[in-house]
């Protein structure tokens, strides 16, 4: 499914430069389950933002489903996470101005499905996802877990292949992080591909697969009962 070929990314302030990503190789198969970790400032999060085309490499290749995304505009990329790619963030990122339902139907606003469909789309996500007696309600009415939930449901809502989720669990207590764990997993037993940055050694433990980072390179690239 992604294909990252010797991927860089380097941050220069002034005459300094930093070295993020570090010649990079990675393959991620359609319907894995990959988790990311590794110590603070390993690059993680910059992978993740560029696994999702929110940045670009330095230098190397990006190929999603075989076509490399490399030279794309930002016009397209924009188009290709629309339609392929859902997001999970440690905050929430919601619009407390809008009610729940009006947040998940964000990630519809710039698709093809008419009004009538993004609605009844937003009500089957939020059904499954226990929110349906929310909708009407706004993110600071809810408790944290409903906040992630909302979230999650947001991200899934144009059925994306790519679920990307960063620290999903982190601003949660630990009942409500087993339950979007629960969530995450659910999705992918049903074919999303899924990639989690995470420092929980518990919830990478989830994951089919692990990647360690360290400086910016990749230390283990294993499936889980190797990654330990």
């Amino acid at each position: 499914m992604i294909e990252l070929q010797h991927i860089s990314k380097r941050h220069r302030a002034g005459a300094v430069e930093t070295t993020a990503l570090d010649a990079v190789d990675l393959q991620i198969e359609a319907g894995e389950y990959l988790a990311i970790t590794g110590p603070s400032g390993c690059g993680k999060s910059t992978l993740l933002g560029l696994l999702g085309l929110l940045d670009r490499p330095s230098s190397g290749r990006y190929l999603l489903q075989g076509e490399d995304l490399t030279q794309r505009s930002e016009r397209e990329l924009a188009a290709i996470r629309r339609g392929r790619i859902g997001f999970v963030f440690q905050s929430f990122n919601l619009v407390d101005e809008l009610t729940v339902a009006d947040n998940v139907q964000l990630a519809l606003r710039y698709g093809e499905l008419p009004a009538k469909a993004q609605r009844q789309r937003v009500a089957e996500v939020l059904e499954r996802l226990g929110l349906a007696h929310r909708a009407a309600h706004h993110p600071s009415q809810l408790s944290g877990g409903q906040q992630q939930r909302v979230a999650i449901a947001r991200a899934i809502a144009a059925r994306p292949a790519l679920l990307l989720a960063d620290e999903p669990t982190g601003n949660l207590d630990s009942a409500h992080g087993q339950e979007v764990m629960r969530l995450l997993r659910e999705l992918n037993d049903e074919g999303t591909t899924l990639v989690m940055v995470t420092h929980s050694a518990e919830h990478a433990a989830m994951a089919s697969r692990t990647l360690r980072l360290l400086d910016g390179r990749v230390l283990v690239d294993a499936p889980l009962e190797l990654a330990a």
